[in-house]
Protein backbone atom coordinates (compact mmCIF):
# COMPACT_ATOMS: atom_id res chain seq x y z
CA UNK A 1 0.00 0.00 0.00
CA UNK A 2 2.46 2.51 1.03
CA UNK A 3 4.26 1.49 -2.48
CA UNK A 4 1.04 2.45 -4.23
CA UNK A 5 1.19 5.75 -2.31
CA UNK A 6 4.24 6.72 -3.10
CA UNK A 7 3.86 5.87 -7.28
CA UNK A 8 0.14 7.90 -6.86
CA UNK A 9 2.84 11.03 -5.31
CA UNK A 10 5.50 11.01 -8.02
CA UNK A 11 2.78 11.05 -10.71
CA UNK A 12 1.16 14.17 -9.00
CA UNK A 13 4.42 15.78 -8.53
CA UNK A 14 5.96 14.48 -11.92
CA UNK A 15 2.19 16.37 -13.70
CA UNK A 16 2.70 19.66 -11.87
CA UNK A 17 6.31 19.97 -12.65
CA UNK A 18 4.90 19.16 -16.41
CA UNK A 19 2.82 21.92 -16.42
CA UNK A 20 4.91 24.62 -15.48
CA UNK A 21 7.94 22.86 -17.65
CA UNK A 22 5.34 23.72 -20.37
CA UNK A 23 4.66 27.41 -19.33
CA UNK A 24 8.85 28.11 -19.11
CA UNK A 25 9.13 26.36 -22.20
CA UNK A 26 6.02 28.82 -23.80
CA UNK A 27 7.45 31.58 -22.02
CA UNK A 28 11.25 30.88 -23.82
CA UNK A 29 9.42 30.63 -26.87
CA UNK A 30 8.43 34.01 -27.16
CA UNK A 31 11.78 35.13 -26.00
CA UNK A 32 13.08 33.65 -28.99
CA UNK A 33 10.44 35.29 -31.26
CA UNK A 34 11.40 38.64 -29.63
CA UNK A 35 15.27 38.04 -30.24
CA UNK A 36 14.32 37.35 -33.70
CA UNK A 37 12.36 40.12 -34.34
CA UNK A 38 14.91 42.50 -32.88
CA UNK A 39 17.63 40.86 -34.94
CA UNK A 40 15.45 41.40 -38.23
CA UNK A 41 14.64 44.75 -37.35
CA UNK A 42 18.32 45.45 -36.76
CA UNK A 43 19.55 43.90 -39.98
CA UNK A 44 17.06 45.86 -42.03
CA UNK A 45 17.97 49.34 -40.60
CA UNK A 46 21.72 48.44 -41.68
CA UNK A 47 20.42 47.36 -45.23
CA UNK A 48 18.78 51.22 -45.26
CA UNK A 49 21.99 52.53 -44.08
CA UNK A 50 24.36 50.72 -46.30
CA UNK A 51 22.00 51.59 -49.46
CA UNK A 52 21.85 55.44 -48.40
CA UNK A 53 25.63 55.71 -48.07
CA UNK A 54 25.88 53.88 -51.73
CA UNK A 55 23.12 55.94 -53.26
CA UNK A 56 25.00 59.14 -51.70
CA UNK A 57 28.31 57.99 -53.63
CA UNK A 58 26.63 57.65 -57.10
CA UNK A 59 27.41 60.51 -59.16
CA UNK A 60 24.31 61.32 -61.43
CA UNK A 61 25.21 61.38 -65.12
CA UNK A 62 23.75 63.55 -67.73
CA UNK A 63 24.26 62.97 -71.42
CA UNK A 64 23.21 64.93 -74.16
CA UNK A 65 22.67 64.55 -77.75
CA UNK A 66 25.78 64.53 -80.12
CA UNK A 67 27.87 63.65 -77.25
CA UNK A 68 30.51 61.57 -77.82
CA UNK A 69 30.98 58.45 -75.32
CA UNK A 70 32.83 55.59 -74.28
CA UNK A 71 30.85 52.15 -73.99
CA UNK A 72 31.54 49.38 -71.12
CA UNK A 73 32.57 46.29 -73.02
CA UNK A 74 30.88 43.72 -70.06
CA UNK A 75 31.28 40.91 -72.09
CA UNK A 76 34.94 40.47 -71.80
CA UNK A 77 35.86 38.53 -69.64
CA UNK A 78 38.96 36.94 -70.28
CA UNK A 79 41.72 39.58 -71.82
CA UNK A 80 43.96 38.64 -73.89
CA UNK A 81 46.71 41.12 -73.04
CA UNK A 82 47.04 43.34 -69.71
CA UNK A 83 46.94 46.41 -71.31
CA UNK A 84 44.01 45.99 -73.55
CA UNK A 85 41.16 48.27 -73.06
CA UNK A 86 37.71 47.59 -71.81
CA UNK A 87 36.19 50.62 -73.01
CA UNK A 88 35.06 50.49 -76.78
CA UNK A 89 34.05 53.88 -78.84
CA UNK A 90 33.50 56.49 -79.51
CA UNK A 91 29.86 56.56 -79.92
CA UNK A 92 27.62 59.22 -80.71
CA UNK A 93 24.49 59.57 -78.59
CA UNK A 94 21.12 60.03 -80.57
CA UNK A 95 18.39 59.62 -78.12
CA UNK A 96 18.13 59.62 -74.60
CA UNK A 97 15.48 58.19 -72.55
CA UNK A 98 13.35 59.28 -69.44
CA UNK A 99 14.85 55.81 -67.61
CA UNK A 100 18.18 55.94 -68.12
CA UNK A 101 18.32 54.03 -71.58
CA UNK A 102 20.63 55.66 -74.35
CA UNK A 103 20.67 54.78 -77.63
CA UNK A 104 24.18 55.15 -78.96
CA UNK A 105 25.28 54.83 -82.78
CA UNK A 106 29.00 53.45 -83.89
CA UNK A 107 30.77 56.32 -85.95
CA UNK A 108 32.66 54.08 -88.38
CA UNK A 109 30.20 51.45 -89.10
CA UNK A 110 26.37 53.85 -88.19
CA UNK A 111 25.34 50.22 -85.97
CA UNK A 112 22.56 52.13 -83.60
CA UNK A 113 22.19 49.95 -80.31
CA UNK A 114 20.14 50.82 -77.15
CA UNK A 115 22.38 50.56 -73.46
CA UNK A 116 22.04 51.34 -70.31
CA UNK A 117 23.18 55.01 -69.05
CA UNK A 118 25.60 52.92 -66.31
CA UNK A 119 27.53 51.30 -69.24
CA UNK A 120 29.17 54.76 -70.38
CA UNK A 121 31.26 57.92 -69.82
CA UNK A 122 32.35 60.86 -71.83
CA UNK A 123 34.68 61.05 -74.36
CA UNK A 124 37.03 63.70 -74.19
CA UNK A 125 39.36 64.98 -77.06
CA UNK A 126 42.08 67.24 -77.01
CA UNK A 127 40.13 70.00 -76.95
CA UNK A 128 37.95 69.10 -74.37
CA UNK A 129 41.21 68.15 -71.86
CA UNK A 130 42.75 71.57 -71.99
CA UNK A 131 39.24 72.89 -71.27
CA UNK A 132 39.31 71.21 -67.86
CA UNK A 133 40.33 72.09 -64.57
CA UNK A 134 43.08 70.81 -63.37
CA UNK A 135 44.59 70.72 -60.05
CA UNK A 136 48.52 71.74 -60.02
CA UNK A 137 50.03 70.52 -57.36
CA UNK A 138 53.98 72.36 -56.69
CA UNK A 139 56.23 69.82 -55.20
CA UNK A 140 59.21 71.79 -52.98
CA UNK A 141 62.75 70.25 -53.86
CA UNK A 142 65.17 70.40 -50.71
CA UNK A 143 68.54 69.91 -50.88
CA UNK A 144 70.22 66.91 -48.93
CA UNK A 145 71.90 67.73 -45.62
CA UNK A 146 75.07 66.85 -44.87
CA UNK A 147 75.26 64.39 -41.79
CA UNK A 148 78.75 65.85 -41.09
CA UNK A 149 77.16 69.06 -39.45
Amino acid sequence: MELAHRALWAIKSVNMEYNEAGGLRKLKLCELEEIRDEAYECASAYKDKLKRVHDAKLRKRVFEEGQKVWLYNSRLKFFPGKLKSKWMGPYVIVRVGQFGEVEIEDTKDQVRQVVNGHRLKPYLEGNDINMLEVDTMSYLLHPLEDSND
